[in-house]
């Protein structure tokens, strides 16, 4: 494939390293869309506007992104799944949806299986992909609305499993220069639906990776008795992976609606914490 470039764009070539080319050329094949309608990437449905909107496909691009001189002073918001966001008016500022999207394994042995995902993953397309492996650990957070990325964020949790369980790290982008930070277990500081992205990280970082590790010799968890009720209706004593993950589908369905059919951000009470 051949390409005549300008004189002005060679000189540019000619003062820039590969990697960096690459780089800008690939955020301009990216297109910002302005005053876009958010409608069918939000829950309720609504019919809100950005004043400028993005998709962003690889940490490369959104690097780029927070470098453009265009962007740098207007006010950003990380979109996902658009299921935890309520809008009270069009957002006059840069919408980036993400929308990283990966499964790799990292390494593998008969105990252990650690799995990288994108942040713009779907979360229940990933937990399937999780059962498919035959992976234990997160058949209990069947059906929860929303993208990986945002997992973490909430210590996303149901049944009597959170993800702290079988988080190990996640990659994330400052907001405010661009660098790539990686955060373990203790620095993300899980909490009951907290963590440090809902305090002094907040609105700083923008996740683009989460590693799992995997127990493959984990047991199932059945405590919660929701759970256990709904085993009995489907007539199973000795359930598996697959059969937790069909009872919490099938819970979730029977109390929550269709987003598609009701506009509705799904289950986001919190229960009370007291002490002994």
């Amino acid at each position: 494939m051949f390409c005549f470039v300008s004189k002005k764009c060679k000189k540019f070539l000619d003062g820039h390293n590969e990697p960096e080319v690459c780089k800008l050329f690939s955020y301009q094949l990216m297109k910002v869309i302005e005053n876009y309608s958010l409608k069918s990437l939000n829950t309720f449905g609504l019919d809100v506007k950005a004043r400028w909107f993005i998709e962003i496909k690889d940490v490369e691009g959104l690097q780029t992104l927070l470098k453009d001189p265009r962007f740098q002073s207007v006010p950003k918001m990380i979109l996902g799944g658009g299921s935890n966001i309520l809008f009270l008016d069009n957002f006059n500022g840069l919408i980036i949806r993400n929308r990283i999207e990966f499964v790799k394994t990292l390494s593998e042995d008969g105990q252990n299986s650690f799995l990288s995902v994108g942040a713009g993953m779907n979360w229940h397309s990933f937990v399937l992909n999780t059962l498919e492996k035959k992976y234990p650990g997160l058949e209990n957070l069947s059906l929860i609305p929303g993208c990986v990325g945002a997992a973490p964020i909430q210590n996303i949790g149901a049944y009597g499993v959170e993800i702290k369980n079988t988080f190990h790290n996640l990659s994330a982008v400052d907001l405010k220069d661009g660098s790539l930070r990686s955060f373990t277990t203790e620095e993300c500081q899980f909490g009951y639906r907290n963590s440090i992205f809902k305090k002094e990280a907040k609105n700083r970082y923008a996740i683009v990776s989460v590693t799992f590790c995997f127990n493959k010799n984990a047991k199932v968890n059945t405590n919660y008795g929701a759970i256990e009720n709904q085993l009995e209706i489907m007539k199973i004593s000795n359930p598996t992976i697959q059969d937790v993950s069909n009872a919490v589908i099938a819970i979730r369905k029977s109390k929550l609606p269709d987003p598609a059919i009701i506009g509705n951000a799904g289950s986001f009470f919190k229960n009370p914490e007291v002490n002994e």
